[in-house]
């Protein structure tokens, strides 16, 4: 397969595999997910899932292409760093009040869900000579 069908392919998986979490989670166990917010309740279902999830990946992506097409060296190596550090920041929100722990735990296997699909998928075969060529191409 090619880059762009791959990564596109990655992006694609990445967008489900939370939804395979929040499956186990709310429609095989029956925990809901819910955040409050004072008066204000959010119930996370399938649909915001999958579109933040999607949306995520899509940027990872643009980024990676950025880097690579910028000439930056060691681009996958920068690119898998600054996923990395987005994850670990994406668990500060489930720090704080509004859900039980449950809601805590899956929302944080959805995130890792999305990384461990996302990050070797978006980096696994890019090249420097695969870029190269990719951008001569047009």
């Amino acid at each position: 397969m090619k880059g762009r069908a791959r990564r596109a392919v990655a992006c694609a998986l990445a967008a489900l595999a939370p939804v395979l979490v929040w499956l186990v989670a709310d429609p095989l166990l029956g925990h809901r997910l819910r955040i409050t917010d004072g008066d204000r309740t959010l119930d996370i279902g399938a649909g915001p899932i999958v579109f933040v999830a999607l949306l995520a990946s899509l940027a990872g992506w643009a980024l990676l292409a950025a880097l690579e097409r910028s000439g930056v060296r060691r681009a996958r190596a920068v690119w898998t760093g600054v996923a990395v550090a987005v994850l670990v920041v994406s668990f500060l929100p489930l720090t704080g009040d509004g859900m039980d722990a449950g809601t805590r735990v899956t929302l944080a296997l959805m995130h890792m869900a999305v990384a461990v699909v996302l990050i070797p998928g978006l980096t696994a075969g890019s090249t420097v000579t695969e870029v190269r060529t990719a951008a001569r191409a047009g």
